[in-house]
Order: structure tokens, then C-alpha cells, then sequence
């Protein structure tokens, strides 16, 4: 497995074990997983339903807290940090794309965009700059106005990456992006996944379908709560 000094790494994990009790018995989602990503990696985290993809990446992108272990993102011990700080964390590091988009139906493209900032407490004509600035990223100015539902459904996933990217976040963290979207409507949106990396930007990739983890660069696979493989390079999926 490669690993980066912890200087270099955006993320690190350590040890990490997360357990739920169901009634009774206690259910290991992860037992014991370490690994570091480095800033502009672009990473797919694979496995089968129950392997723990979901529970690290909830833990990842400080939905969650690990049962033990250690966890640090961006230079900052996430593990023992409040419900409060954990929010402020995800909204100023964390980037989130999900394959339902997450939309506010009433609020036009521009409010949803702005939403992170209002939470972050940012003033509201920086707001309108930034909003402005992450709208014309995904090339949607001329949308600006717009409700979801006068949208497509690459459209709105383009919202969602625009509002993900609003604050300038260390990681982006994308949930079965293309899940909900037709396959060359979901290239489009892959496109601007690998626009964003090239431009500089961490993505982490939450998926089951090897096209789409082919777009990354390293992919992670766990099963049982652990590590499986961890591959870098044109190797990676089919490993």
C-alpha cells in the first residue's frame, strides 16, 4: 500500500474502528482501517453493499466519528470534536455531491449555491461574489434564476457541484454522483470531476460502477470493513 508522510497528507486515518449496536450484538462497520490521502488526489472508494464504504465515508466527511482510532483532516484531530464543531468542519472543508442532489425546490440556482455561505456566516456581498464565482465554474450564469425543477438532471447535479464548491473546500466528497443521471448525461458530469482535480481539486468518489472509479486516479476497495486493495495508477479498477 502507498502511504504519504503525514505533511503531505489532507487526510489521514489511523486504526479507525466504528461499531453499532443492533440490539444484542455489536456490528463492526470498519475494523481497523488506515490510510492517508494526499491534497489533488483524485480517489475512488469501491466495495460491495456492507463493506463499510459507507460508514467511512460518512466518518470521512465528519457525518461521523469513529468508535476508536484517530482521524485528522487538514491538520485538524476530527475524532473528538463536538456535534457543533463537526458542522462548522463539514461546511468549511467539505465539499458534498450526492446522487440525489439535494436540492431546495423553492430557492432558485443561486440561493442553493449561497446556502453554505449563509451557514458559514459570510458577509452577504462576498456571498453573492463567491456564489457567482462557483455558478460559472459548472458554466450555469445563465441559470442563475432558475428553480431545480426547471432544470435537468445534470443541470441540478451541476447546482450541487457548485454549491460544493462554493466555500473553496479541501475535499470534495461525491456520493454515486452519476447515480441518478443517464450515462451521457453522467460523462458530462465525470467531465467536470476531472476538470476539477486537474484544476487542483481533492475528490473522493463514492462507487459501485467501474466507469465511473476509472475516471480516478487511486481506488480503494474494502470489504468487511477493511481494506482490501488500494491501487494507484491505469491498474487501479481492475485490481
Amino acid at each position: 500500500m502507498h502511504a504519504f508522510s503525514e505533511q503531505q497528507s489532507i487526510l489521514s486515518l489511523r486504526d479507525v474502528i466504528k461499531t453499532y449496536k443492533m440490539g444484542t450484538e455489536k456490528v463492526h462497520a470498519l475494523s481497523g482501517v488506515s490510510l492517508d490521502i494526499a491534497k489533488n488526489e483524485y480517489v475512488a472508494i469501491m466495495g460491495p453493499s456492507g463493506s463499510g464504504k459507507s460508514t467511512l465515508m460518512n466518518i470521512v466527511g465528519c457525518l461521523d466519528v469513529p468508535t476508536s482510532g484517530m482521524y485528522s483532516l487538514d491538520g485538524e484531530t476530527v475524532a473528538e470534536k463536538s456535534e457543533g464543531e463537526l458542522a462548522e468542519i463539514r461546511n468549511r472543508l467539505i465539499g458534498f455531491v450526492f446522487q440525489t442532489f439535494n436540492l431546495i425546490p423553492r430557492a432558485d440556482v443561486f440561493h442553493n449555491v449561497e446556502l453554505p455561505l449563509v451557514y458559514g456566516g459570510v458577509p452577504r456581498t462576498r456571498r453573492r461574489e463567491l456564489a457567482e464565482r462557483a455558478i460559472e465554474q459548472v458554466g450555469l450564469l445563465d441559470r442563475m434564476n432558475h428553480k431545480p425543477n426547471e432544470l435537468s438532471g445534470g443541470q441540478r447535479q451541476r447546482v450541487a457541484i457548485a454549491r460544493a464548491l462554493v466555500f473553496n473546500p479541501s475535499i470534495i466528497l461525491a456520493d454515486e454522483p452519476t447515480g441518478n443521471l443517464d450515462s451521457r448525461t453522467g460523462d458530462e458530469i465525470m467531465g467536470m470531476f476531472d476538470k476539477l482535480h486537474a484544476e487542483g481539486q481533492t475528490i473522493i468518489l463514492v462507487t459501485h460502477e467501474d466507469h465511473i472509479a476509472r475516471h480516478a486516479l487511486r481506488t480503494i476497495r474494502l470489504r468487511d470493513g477493511k481494506i482490501e486493495s488500494d491501487v494507484f495508477g491505469e491498474d487501479a479498477v481492475a485490481a
